[in-house]
Order: structure tokens, then C-alpha cells, then sequence
């Protein structure tokens, strides 16, 4: 093996070969999110007074309607008897480091989420039928691309600034108690899989899309931004039991290098012959949906399990060889990877409630866990992601809207991203650290001011940013561990 002779290392090219490995998975657009709930009423706004008229009418009976807009002018109740509801809501944040990443500072983002569906029973008389179509206005900057580095980002709604298409697919129900369903057409995973339903409440990106998906599906996968054409079936043999599978592309994009997002700025560009990705996840619910409670009974402290795998059959690029076995660090390397077919993860999800006050049930406290990992880590830059955490709902008295969590992500660097790192500190003789794990801490506080509008302080605590990458501002040492202060606030119109 031949190694060039001399520093041929410089100060430039040491800056490009730390940064590599990190810079490619978020300029690849690799770490999706998830985006808030939005409540999507079946009906008009029946909390808004039916005789709201005028330019400000809506502010007639403001503090009890559920939406900022009431019956917008009577455009609710207007297409309500037609099958059309919709729902419009402006999530905006301004989150900021006080402490490490690769500089300081605050930015804001913000999302549009606007949704409209159809219900085909009260539109053409054909029970089970559910049209969707949902767009994103995504605006702001991206704090955790700017200043931060790290693998598990701080916001789910950081993405490129764009106005997309989200999702367009038909769901139709099947057989008694509509025990059996088929979704069809384009579709964001993050919505129904892999899905912990506490994890919810949290501001990180790792509570909605998890990190190893995030970063080892081409593209980060189908969620948001991104979605992908697809079949999804969910069968409930019993009560409290249900499966479901599906089968997407492979890949939301037609091609997996660059910004995925930049590739189809618009969403609408609806990619075929990328391979599948094919999913499918237990569920098991207790108490099952319709369960009695006896007479001066305590109602029991409810679950739900999740036990799910996913595969891929795209090719994947080896984390550490190039086509020929050279270290991907070896200057004598073609810097093209050696390709894999196919990859795959196992999951397991739990939603725990663990204590309800007696006197107030609305005040209950939650535990959750959320574990994914894989075994094949010569194509993966993460091969183990967990989530848990804790989530107190109504935690003061009076306050039953409300809700507290504090929560844990961890990522781990697979071994053969790790053999890259340490086979360029060999090859070109510098310091270059190796990458080993990210953790980070979330507490986070909903607060719910009308039942149109909820702020929520947020506070975020990263250790080991990156992994252990190098820092942007001073290429001779790791990113230091980051504090993340913030404040989200959601308003459904």
C-alpha cells in the first residue's frame, strides 16, 4: 500500500475530510422529522356560535371555539354537508445555542400545515371512503444545519424553505366495526408507523421520525417533508389487536445524492423505479377500543405495543470501503463506495400509562420508549437509536390541557463509520476524532391558552454533537456539548 510522502494533508483538505461524513447526511437532507398533530374536525366548529357575521365575527365566542377563525365565515358549516373539512395550522418557533455547536445564536422557523378531506358517505352516499390532500409552507431558517451539527436535530419542522405537496392518498374501510382498511397513494410513514403516541408532545425531531431511519433510509425515507407512492392495509382481527403493512418506494426521490429536497422542491415529482420499501408493525392496545368499566371502578392504566421491522431494497453505499476494498480514507481510494443491496431494522414502541390521580383522572403520568437497531453496519451510519421519556398530563391542578415531559434521544455511530474515522487519522497522520454516540435531554412544557393556541417553552441539552465530529469554527477539536433554549407555538385557524 503506497502513502503519499509529506503533509499532503493541508489545513483545507483536513477542515473537508472532518467534515465529510456529517455535511453529506445533512446536505443529503437524511434527518426528517415530524411535524405537530393537527386536529382535523370531522364537523363545523360547533363550539362557534352559529350567528358570528361580519369581517370580526369570529371573535364572538373566541375563547371557546377550537379554531382562531371559528366557522370562517361560515365556510365550515358551508362544506361541512358536502364531506369537506379542513384544517389550517401555523406552527412557528424561535430556537437558539447559549452554549457550543459550531457558533452561537437564536433563529426562527415556522410550518404551514394545511389539510382537506372528503368523506365519500356524506358526499356520495359510499360508506368507508376518505379522500386526503396536505400542503406544507415551510419558512425560516435551519438552526440545527446552521449552528448545531448534530445527528438528532432540534426541531421537527426543519426542512429547506419551500411551499410542497405533503400527502394525496384515498383510504377506503372494509368488513363489520371497519375492521379492515386500505390506504392508497402518496404517503408520510411518520403519521402511522414507528409512531409513539407521548413521544408527540416533544420538540426534537427523534420523537416523530426516529435517528436510524432518519439517517439510513435514502433520503431520510418517506416523512415529512417528504412522502412517497405507496399501499398501506391495517387489519384489527380483535379488539385491541392490530397489523399493519405497506409497500413504498424505495426512495421518495428519483435519485439518492444531493438534497432530496431540492430533487422535488414541489413534492410533486412522484418517483417510480426506486426499489420498495416494504414495512410492517404489531400492535397490541390495552384496554381494547369499547372496553367497560364496572360501577365505582377505577379505570386501568391503559398501553399500547408496537413491534415492527422495515426493509429496503435500494442500494446502500458502504460507511467505510470503496469498490475496490480500499479504505474510503486511502488516498489511493477511488472515493466510490462499494454498494450493498438492501437493508433492514427491527422496532419496538411502548406507551405506558403509569399513574392516574384519583380524584382528577384527567392527571396522569405516561412512560414511553421507542428502541430500533440493525445489524448491518458496513451500510449504516446508525445502527441503535432509542427514545424515552416521561410525559405528565394536566400536572397542575386546573390546568387539564397541559402537559409536561422531559425526554431522552440517543444515536449510536455504527463500527464501520468508526473504522472511517480512524483510518483517516492514520492515513492522513492529523487529528480527526472518532465518532462513538450523541445523546441529548429534552424538558419541554404545553401550555395550552385557548383551545386554538399552545405555547410551549422548550429546553434541550446535547452531549457529544454529532457523534463527535469536529467543530466548523475550530477544526481541531470536537463540537462542544450545546444548550438549546426555545419557544414553539402552535395556531390551528
Amino acid at each position: 500500500m503506497l502513502v503519499p510522502k509529506g503533509n499532503w494533508f493541508d489545513q483545507g483538505k483536513l477542515r473537508r475530510a472532518c467534515f465529510v461524513p456529517l455535511v453529506a447526511l445533512l446536505a443529503a437532507g437524511g434527518v426528517d422529522a415530524a411535524p405537530p398533530p393537527i386536529s382535523i374536525p370531522a364537523a363545523a366548529d360547533t363550539t362557534q356560535p352559529a350567528g358570528t357575521e361580519g369581517l370580526f365575527g369570529f371573535l364572538n365566542g373566541i375563547d371557546r371555539s377550537n379554531n382562531l377563525l371559528g366557522d370562517l365565515w361560515g365556510l365550515r358549516s358551508g362544506l361541512a354537508p358536502y364531506g369537506i373539512s379542513f384544517a389550517v395550522q401555523e406552527t412557528s418557533e424561535v430556537l437558539g445555542n447559549t452554549s457550543g455547536g459550531s457558533r452561537r445564536g437564536f433563529d426562527y422557523d415556522g410550518l404551514t400545515q394545511a389539510v382537506v378531506q372528503l368523506n365519500t358517505q356524506r358526499a356520495f352516499g359510499h360508506y368507508g371512503g376518505l379522500f386526503d390532500v396536505s400542503a406544507l409552507q415551510i419558512h425560516g431558517q435551519n438552526l440545527s444545519q446552521q449552528n448545531l451539527e448534530t445527528l438528532q436535530t432540534a426541531s421537527g419542522i426543519e426542512a429547506d424553505r419551500a411551499t410542497r405537496l405533503w400527502e394525496l392518498w384515498y383510504e377506503q374501510k372494509f368488513l363489520e366495526e371497519d375492521r379492515l382498511d386500505i390506504k392508497i397513494g402518496q404517503q408520510s410513514l411518520d403519521q402511522e408507523f414507528m409512531v409513539s403516541t407521548n413521544a408527540l408532545a416533544f420538540v426534537n425531531t427523534m420523537f416523530g421520525w426516529p435517528m436510524l431511519p432518519s439517517a439510513d433510509l435514502p433520503a431520510g425515507g418517506p416523512a415529512y417533508p417528504l412522502s412517497a407512492l405507496g399501499v398501506r392495509l391495517a387489519a384489527r382481527p380483535i379488539d385491541g389487536v392490530a397489523f399493519l403493512a405497506g409497500i413504498f418506494d424505495g426512495s421518495p426521490v428519483p435519485k439518492n445524492s444531493g438534497d432530496p429536497q431540492v430533487q422535488n422542491p414541489s413534492g410533486t415529482s412522484f418517483p417510480r423505479g426506486t426499489g420498495t420499501l416494504s414495512i410492517v408493525e404489531f400492535q397490541y392496545s390495552y384496554p381494547a377500543l369499547g372496553s367497560m368499566v364496572e360501577p365505582d371502578e377505577a379505570p386501568p392504566l391503559g398501553f399500547t405495543y408496537r413491534l415492527g421491522a422495515w426493509y429496503d431494497s435500494e442500494s446502500f453505499a458502504d460507511q467505510r470501503v470503496d469498490v475496490n476494498g480500499l479504505s474510503l480514507a486511502n488516498p489511493l481510494s477511488t472515493g466510490l463506495p462499494r454498494q450493498h443491496g438492501g437493508d433492514y431494522a427491527v422496532y419496538a414502541v411502548a406507551d405506558q400509562l403509569i399513574w392516574r390521580d384519583g380524584r382528577d383522572p384527567n392527571r396522569t403520568l405516561a412512560v414511553f420508549a421507542r428502541l430500533m437497531g440493525t445489524p448491518r453496519s458496513d451500510r449504516n451510519l446508525i445502527d441503535f437509536s432509542a427514545n424515552v421519556g416521561l410525559v405528565f398530563h394536566s400536572p397542575f391542578i386546573y390546568r387539564t390541557d397541559d402537559t409536561l415531559g422531559i425526554g431522552f434521544g440517543y444515536a449510536h455511530v455504527s463500527d464501520a463509520a468508526a473504522a472511517l474515522d480512524r483510518a483517516t487519522a492514520q492515513f492522513c497522520g492529523c487529528y480527526h476524532p472518532v465518532r462513538n454516540a450523541e445523546t441529548f435531554v429534552e424538558l419541554t412544557y404545553q401550555y395550552q391558552v385557548r383551545p386554538w393556541l399552545q405555547i410551549q417553552p422548550d429546553l434541550q441539552y446535547v452531549i457529544n454533537p454529532g457523534g463527535g465530529v469536529v467543530s466548523a469554527s475550530a477544526p481541531l477539536q470536537p463540537v462542544r456539548n450545546e444548550l438549546v433554549l426555545g419557544v414553539r407555538t402552535n395556531i390551528l385557524f
